[in-house]
């Protein structure tokens, strides 16, 4: 990955995470937060692993991150569209669309 995909990763990624590390800890605490999402053999889901993750970007300093690091960065972003565009009418405060989004670091609240 070259300096200018690097950036334009980060741009990105800093646009669609909207909670900081210490909210997103916060949150992924919660049931809320266990309950929401996939969960493969009855264990953590996708989300709730990828909302660790983001945490542990958010704190590590941009010189610091690994090709590995970007990659799931464009994975978070990537989700967080998608996932935008299929926002449920009504009320979404309590919704499992919210929940999902912000085990990826998005509170489409804020």
């Amino acid at each position: 990955m070259d300096d200018a995909e690097r950036e334009e990763t980060w741009s990105d990624f800093r646009e669609a995470v909207n909670m900081s590390p210490s909210r997103l800890d916060e949150w992924l605490a919660t049931d809320e937060s266990r309950e929401a999402g996939q969960h493969k053999d009855g264990g953590e889901s996708t989300g709730h692993a990828s909302g660790r993750r983001i945490a542990e970007i958010l704190r590590t300093r941009k010189d610091d991150l690994t090709d590995d690091d970007y990659g799931h960065m464009r994975k978070v972003v990537g989700y967080v569209r998608r996932h935008l565009a299929q926002r449920p009418s009504g009320d979404v405060e309590d919704s499992r669309w919210r929940h999902s989004l912000m085990n990826w670091g998005h509170d489409p609240l804020a």
